[in-house]
C-alpha cells in the first residue's frame, strides 16, 4: 500500500468522512504523499535548492493507477516549485485513491451526506489494513518497532498538518501533543541528510507544513 492510501486511511472516521481536525488541510497532506511515493519509485526528483522545484526523472508507467495518474498530471508542471504543487487540487490523488482503496476491499461507497448532498462517503469495509498500520506506528512511537522510511513519512506529514495527536491519539501511549511532536522530530532527525529520496520526503512534507500554516500566502504563489 502506498503512502498516500495509508494516510487516507489514517484521515478518515469509521463513517467515511474526513477526520474533522484535518478535513481542511486533507488536500495538502495527500498531494505531498503522493510526490514522495513518487519519488520512492525514482519518477520525480526535487531540486536542491531554497524553493525546491519539482522534475521529472522518467514517465515510464509504474503499474499503479495512483501514481501512474499523478505522473501524468505532473508532467506539464515539471519545474513548477513544490510548495506551489501541494496546493494544486489538479493533482489531488483523493478520488483516484478512494477507487484504489474500494478495488482492494478496504473501503466501500457510502452514501451522501444529508439529503443526498456532498461527495459520497467511504466508511472502510476491512478494518485490518488500518489495524495493522495503528499498531505498526505505535511501535515505533514506543521504541519497539524500527521505523522506516515510510513510517517516518507519515508520522511527519501527520505532525506538519497539527493533526499527529488527534489521528494517533490511542497510538501514542498517553503521550501529550507537545511530547508526541518531540517524539516524531527525535524520529525524524535520523533521516540521511546526503540521500537524495529523503529531500524529496522533507521537501515534500515541509512544502505542506507551509501551506497548512499560510494558505493564503501559499495560494498567492501559484501561477
Amino acid at each position: 500500500m502506498l503512502i498516500v492510501e495509508e494516510l487516507h486511511l489514517l484521515l478518515l472516521r469509521p463513517d467515511g468522512r474526513v477526520e474533522s481536525p484535518v478535513s481542511v488541510n486533507r488536500l495538502y497532506g495527500e498531494v505531498a504523499a503522493v510526490i514522495v511515493d513518487l519519488a520512492l519509485h525514482g519518477r520525480i526528483s526535487v531540486s536542491d535548492e531554497k524553493n525546491p522545484v519539482v522534475d521529472i526523472v522518467s514517465t515510464e508507467p509504474t503499474g499503479n493507477p495512483i501514481l501512474d495518474t499523478t505522473l501524468q498530471r505532473l508532467v506539464p508542471l515539471r519545474g513548477k516549485r513544490l510548495q506551489s504543487l501541494v496546493v494544486r487540487p489538479k493533482l489531488d490523488p483523493l478520488e483516484v485513491v478512494v477507487e484504489s482503496l474500494i478495488a482492494q476491499g478496504v473501503l466501500i461507497r457510502g452514501e451522501r451526506g444529508f439529503f443526498g448532498w456532498g461527495a459520497a462517503r467511504t466508511p472502510e469495509s476491512d478494518s485490518a489494513p488500518e489495524q495493522m498500520l495503528r499498531a505498526r506506528l505505535a511501535a515505533v512511537l514506543a521504541g519497539t518497532g524500527s521505523p522506516t522510511q515510510v513510517d517516518l513519512a507519515l508520522l511527519s506529514i501527520l505532525q506538519n498538518l497539527n493533526c499527529a495527536h488527534a489521528i494517533l491519539r490511542d497510538e501514542c501511549g498517553g503521550m501529550s501533543a507537545r511530547d508526541l511532536k518531540k517524539r516524531i522530530e527525535e524520529l525524524t532527525a535520523g533521516s540521511p541528510a546526503g540521500d537524495a529520496v529523503a529531500k524529496a520526503v522533507n521537501d515534500a512534507i515541509t512544502a505542506a507544513m507551509v501551506a497548512v500554516m499560510t494558505p493564503t500566502i501559499v495560494a498567492a504563489t501559484i501561477t
